[in-house]
């Protein structure tokens, strides 16, 4: 299945689960509290199926499955006959509405819940959280090769994942935080560090190379994949080498060569790289040249040569799973940790602490990331339905006129002051809510363009 494709079909089947969960959320409290369900449909417009239930709603998948809605009786919409009066959503108290509408969020909570306790209980096969690479604020810090994170302030850090989830706020306060680490020695120390070192506007999208960090599994072979027409290695490095060392310092991966050529071209002068080349090892003599950086701002010592492109991920080397009890309670804490993460987000994109293109995701980013989650397994995949749930659920609150949240607004104002909202009222707020939820919708589909642009 193409990319495309499986973005598509990703979307679709994220959006199908949990719409279904949110509006189920709806229909089912409101049944339980006595109001009619005219209509559940799963999407908008024109129905693709549907059919009639024994309780007289209609149940139906309808054409754009980007949504949907639960239609109940109410006297606001229409006549409704007096023997059914007592069944309108209008006639409910306010704390049924309350319940009602509150429902549907509670049931993305709750299918977040249920989506992590399955997570943990597959198990997740991740990347184990060791230092491949520290320059920068990270090697400042203290932070060596081999360094293994075991937690990143109060959060156990498992695997890389969990680094990088704990990190990130942090980063985006400038904030400074401990580590802790176990070193290649096996000893057990504290590292803090400084992330109030980082500049101002550095990219957020790429905060852990800001910091200087590059994990053990992204360190790239030592492979010499193309040599530069005219460079100092032209003639002299073939593709296929293995580079073992530069001027005796030990050579492990592809990101060690640059540092040691800079300073042997610093230095001046010739040295020896030594390869492995058909099970043979050489030690051959080059004398590093000065090259253009990439933005033309400049020169930098190198030997011109690059890694392979395409290489393949290494395997897996951890995995976060429980059992089937013991999983439960790590789900539940999980929500609430995931739930602080993505509330401390709007308060920094409200704060302008967050860049914009990195505030809402839009149809075209949820659906790259679904497809990219679901490549990698089902536990994925469950990470980030779950992701998906709590947002919504969170989005869903947010006190905008149209929203849940909205409504839930209109119904603690009614019951402070007695009365219903006015009806002047709540079309002065239909018109603000549908103002900033297409402000909300530009910003999304703004952020897509600009991510398939880059």
């Amino acid at each position: 299945m193409s990319e495309f494709l499986g973005s598509v079909w990703w979307l679709i089947v994220s959006l199908g689960v949990l719409v279904t969960f949110h509006e189920f959320g709806h229909y089912w409290v409101a049944r339980r509290c006595g109001v009619k369900v005219l209509r559940f449909s799963i999407g908008f417009g024109r129905p693709l199926w549907s059919r009639r239930g024994r309780d007289g709603t209609v149940y139906q998948i309808a054409m754009l499955p980007l949504g949907g809605y639960v239609k109940m009786l109410d006297e606001r919409e229409g006549a409704v006959p007096a023997e059914q009066a007592a069944q309108a959503f209008n006639r409910a108290s306010v704390w049924k509405r309350i319940a009602i509408v509150a429902a549907g969020p509670l049931a993305n909570l709750l299918l977040c819940v249920a989506l992590l306790w399955a997570m943990f209980v597959i198990g997740r096969p991740d990347y184990a959280p060791v230092v491949g690479q520290s320059t920068g604020i990270a090697q400042a810090s203290g932070l060596q090769p081999g360094d293994r994170v075991d937690q990143v302030g109060n959060r156990a850090t498992p695997t890389w994942s969990e680094v990088h989830q704990a990190l990130l706020p942090a980063a985006l306060d400038h904030r400074d935080i401990a580590l802790h680490v176990t070193d290649a020695g096996d000893r057990q120390v504290v590292r803090d560090l400084r992330l109030s070192q980082l500049p101002d506007g550095f990219d957020q999208r790429r905060f852990i190379q800001a910091i200087g960090l590059l994990p053990r599994h992204l360190l790239v072979p030592p492979l010499v994949g193309r040599v530069e027409p005219d460079s100092a290695a032209w003639g002299i490095l073939a593709e296929g080498d293995r580079v073992t060392a530069v001027d005796g310092s030990p050579v492990r991966a592809f990101e060690d060569i640059g540092p040691l050529v800079q300073r042997l071209g610093e230095r001046g002068g010739a040295a020896m790289v030594e390869v492995a080349r058909d099970g043979e090892r050489l030690a051959l003599e080059i004398t590093p040249g000065r090259m253009n950086l990439p933005d033309g701002r400049g020169q930098y010592w190198a030997l011109g040569i690059a890694p392979p492109r395409n290489l393949p991920m290494p395997p897996k080397d951890a995995m976060q799973r429980y059992g089937v009890v013991a999983a439960a309670p790590v789900a539940v804490r999980e929500v609430g940790h995931l739930t602080g993460q993505l509330v401390g987000m709007i308060g920094r994109a409200f704060s302008g602490r967050v860049a914009l293109e990195n505030t809402v995701a839009g149809p075209i980013t949820i659906a790259r990331a679904a497809n990219t989650y679901a490549q990698q397994g089902a536990a994925w995949y469950l990470t980030i339905l779950a992701l998906l749930s709590l947002s919504l659920a969170i989005l869903n609150l947010l006190p905008i006129p149209l929203l849940d949240g909205g409504h839930l607004l209109y119904y603690l104002i009614e019951l402070v002051k007695g009365s219903p909202v006015s009806e002047r009222t709540m079309v002065a707020g239909q018109y603000v809510g549908l103002a900033l939820l297409a402000s909300l919708m530009g910003l999304a589909f703004y952020n897509d363009i600009l991510q398939l642009v880059r």
